[in-house]
């Protein structure tokens, strides 16, 4: 593995060792599983799997089920799928919040005979109502001073489905006046009558994400519970847990700023609206920010995890220029791809000056980047196709390809002269007769004219169908997350976010190509066969990133 660049968390971990108050550093990824995975959890799992492979401990996959509500096995499987195809594996093992469950419940039990949990029937509303502002303190809860007796019946009881959802909850006794509201005597366990995923129906409470993940950490031995920043004014509640329920490990929780990224929405409520209301073609439509959705696009891991990289780690906001995530990738398939040629709308070339049963091969390279991956033999015929966008029937300033009357390089092969145009219906150019300077195959004019553009091409006996898909931003708005507000985001949408051209021809070498296998269309920009849809490639990324560093 590359060194990856220190930051605050590694100074941390660095003091920490030094001072002896860790031995085997240890993190996880803690994902809910009630959506898929997208960019910014790429974030979290790339700092905990870097830090453990850096300082080689161990790294976890944790899912935090703990509301069966929103969870489903579905996600449960993505997630998985997405760590792997990150190459992110989890050394430490794979494990479930909903494994804790028992040791939870004990836990609980233990802060009730303490002194420090009791069983309140304030409802959700009077709760929001006792807890007070952030200005002022709460009060407390009337039921605030049950005995641990009544306190051990009443939980005992809603363990055994006595009472309705809602009807009552387990909380912490900390402090109503305290400055920050996760201390107020948050709730620890809730009420639901719901079946779940991997626990059935043994269980309808269940422990919130505050008091379930601190223990999970301990029972686990992770040393670097790490965090994104919203999490930061929890910590108090994280440490309180791990001091009250008597554990002998002790974690400590260290919080780092999310990932934003321009013209992108990560909140999985909004992501979820987008596939409910049909808005994208599911969770991995190649415009959505989740890795699915990257990994049909043609991403690939190494690209997402340099852009990572090169963003940086810290505590404080800042939005990444999605158009850099374009550039990490850019740079790598400019190494990487092979190249290969395909012709989005076609125009049909008649050479009336060859033969029309000659078939000749001309050698293309594979890969200019990579001199050692070969080269491929392309068939050449009387009948071709060039792009309809490199024909204009007159000049026009700065255009450099084929006109009427004038000539191009065909990559690779002969110059090609165009001499006549049939029209169609509409008068749009349909077909062009034309010759070849057969001296030119693969030299300068003879008598020293100067040609000053190249098109490619391809033979239209050898030609495979395809649809391309340029998939753009969905939204169109920098800054997209500020400004939505519950089911608003429609007006943001970039009506031009997908394009679709049908009848592209590609060349034969493709009849073989592999899902996921990135392609450069010579000219054209770099494409991947889609996971989906048979015959449908979708564009990955133009030739070169419009990023610029500001």
């Amino acid at each position: 593995m590359e060194d990856v660049a220190s930051n605050f968390i590694h100074d941390i971990i660095d003091k920490d060792l030094q001072e002896g108050l860790a031995e085997e550093i240890h993190t996880r990824f803690p994902p809910e599983p009630n959506g898929y995975l997208h960019i910014g959890s790429a974030k979290a799992i790339w700092i905990n799997y870097t830090i453990a492979k850096k300082y080689g401990g161990k790294f976890n996959l944790r899912y935090d089920d703990t509301n069966p509500v929103k969870e489903e096995e579905e996600y449960v499987i993505s997630i998985e799928e997405d760590l792997m195809w990150l190459g992110a594996i989890p050394s430490g093992g794979i494990f479930y919040g909903s494994d804790y469950f028992d040791q939870c419940y004990e836990y609980a039990k233990k802060l009730i005979i303490d002194g420090k949990a009791y069983v309140c029937d304030l409802s959700q509303e009077q709760m929001s109502e006792y807890r007070g502002t952030l200005t002022e303190g709460g009060k407390e809860s009337p039921y605030r001073n049950r005995s641990v007796r009544e306190n051990l019946e009443l939980f005992e009881k809603m363990k055994a489905g006595a009472f309705a959802e809602g009807e009552c909850t387990l909380r912490a006794k900390i402090d109503m006046s305290s400055s920050n509201m996760n201390m107020r005597d948050p709730v620890l366990y809730r009420i639901i009558y719901a079946s779940h995923h991997r626990q059935g129906d043994k269980w309808c409470i269940y422990p919130m994400y505050d008091f379930a993940h601190p223990i999970q950490d301990a029972q686990e031995g992770i040393t670097h519970s790490l965090c994104s920043i919203e999490f930061e004014n929890h910590r108090p509640l994280y440490d309180w847990v791990i001091d009250n329920i008597g554990v002998s490990h002790k974690p400590h929780q260290y919080e780092f700023a999310r990932l934003n990224m321009t013209y992108t929405v990560m909140s999985k409520r909004y992501l979820r609206k987008l596939v409910e209301t049909n808005v994208v073609d599911g969770w991995d439509d190649p415009r959505m920010p989740t890795l699915c959705g990257l990994r049909r696009k043609g991403y690939t891991p190494s690209a997402i995890f340099e852009f990572i990289s090169k963003s940086g780690v810290s505590k404080t906001f800042s939005i990444a220029d999605v158009k850099f995530l374009e550039h990490c990738l850019c740079t790598e398939l400019n190494e990487t791809a092979q190249r290969r040629i395909a012709v989005t709308q076609p125009l049909s070339v008649i050479i009336t000056n060859y033969p029309s049963n000659e078939i000749e091969y001309f050698d293309i390279s594979n890969n200019p980047q990579k001199p050692e991956q070969g080269k491929r033999s392309l068939p050449f015929t009387n009948e071709l196709y060039i792009e309809q966008s490199d024909f204009l029937v007159e000049p026009a300033p700065g255009f450099k390809r084929l006109v009427l009357g004038g000539e191009v390089r065909l990559m690779g092969a002969y110059i090609l002269k165009c001499n006549e145009v049939e029209y169609d219906e509409k008068g749009n150019a349909a077909k062009l007769l034309c010759t070849v300077d057969l001296e030119t195959k693969n030299n300068k004019p003879a008598d020293g004219r100067k040609v000053r553009g190249t098109i490619h091409w391809l033979s239209a006996g050898h030609t495979l169908d395809a649809q391309f898909r340029i998939y753009n931003q969905l939204f169109n708005k920098e800054n997209v997350s500020s400004l939505l507000e519950d089911d608003n985001f429609e007006e943001f949408l970039d009506p031009d976010s997908l394009e679709v051209y049908d009848n592209c021809k590609m060349e034969l070498a493709l009849e073989h190509a592999k899902t996921g296998e990135n392609i450069q269309f010579v000219r054209q920009g770099y494409y991947v066969k889609d996971s989906k849809h048979d015959g449908v490639f979708n564009r990955t990324a133009p030739l070169k990133s419009s990023y610029r560093p500001k």
